[in-house]
């Protein structure tokens, strides 16, 4: 099969250049296949012992659906669901689990975001503000660039007047080797529009973050 990695568009009616996609070589799954095989050897390992015979399988079975998002787009994801609307206060989507892969170690990035933003005249089903991040971080990630990812998505496809997103995780690469911290929690955020221009909208986006309501577990 041919494997490609889709350009990020920013808004669904946007047309990027042919740059934007790498065309990647043709690679078989057995091939990949293969490779997982030789990986297990070089570790030292047996591939033909029980209980490793269908792992190079479920390895590719694995990394194919935790890397799904190359494969997805905004226009997909959308299906049409931004609607016209007068609403013009914040829109809060917080404690979005987000599991991720490390792109250095391709290791597990566990965490959660929170997602905001200011509509003008435009708002999108929130549970589509579930999947945009989810369609990001269904990809190798850093976390720096998932956060910019995902405000500068809803920023091009909404025109909000302004989007907020704060990501907080913990990254295994740090847990579970190299330094080995465990508890020690990554924070990054990109602020859009009124976010980044006004401290008050700032300040009571991260009040609305912080804050635990009675329903909330």
């Amino acid at each position: 099969m041919t494997l490609s990695i889709r350009p990020d568009v920013n808004s669904a009616a946007q047309v990027v250049s042919s740059l934007s996609t790498q065309q990647l070589p043709t690679v078989t799954e057995t091939e990949m296949l293969q490779a997982v095989r030789t990986l297990l050897i070089g570790l030292g390992e047996n591939p033909e012992r029980e209980g490793l015979k269908d792992t190079p399988k479920r390895v590719v079975k694995a990394l194919q659906f935790l890397t799904k998002g190359y494969h997805e787009s905004l226009d997909e994801l959308l299906n049409g669901a931004v609607f016209t609307e007068d609403a013009n206060e914040m829109v809060l989507v917080r404690d979005i689990d987000i599991f991720s892969s490390c792109e250095h170690h391709i290791l597990p990035i566990i965490g959660r975001a929170h997602i905001a933003y200011i509509p003008d005249g435009k708002v999108i089903g929130l549970s589509k503000i579930a999947r945009i991040c989810e369609m990001y971080t269904r990809r190798l990630q850093v976390q720096e660039r998932l956060t910019l990812q995902i405000a500068d998505a809803l920023q091009g496809l909404l025109k909000p007047q302004g989007v907020a997103v704060v990501i907080e995780a913990t990254h295994m690469c740090m847990v579970m080797r190299g330094v080995q911290k465990p508890g020690s929690w990554t924070v990054t955020s990109a602020m859009r529009g009124v976010f980044a221009e006004d401290a008050r909208t700032r300040k009571e986006f991260m009040n609305l973050v912080r804050h635990n309501t009675n329903f909330h577990s």
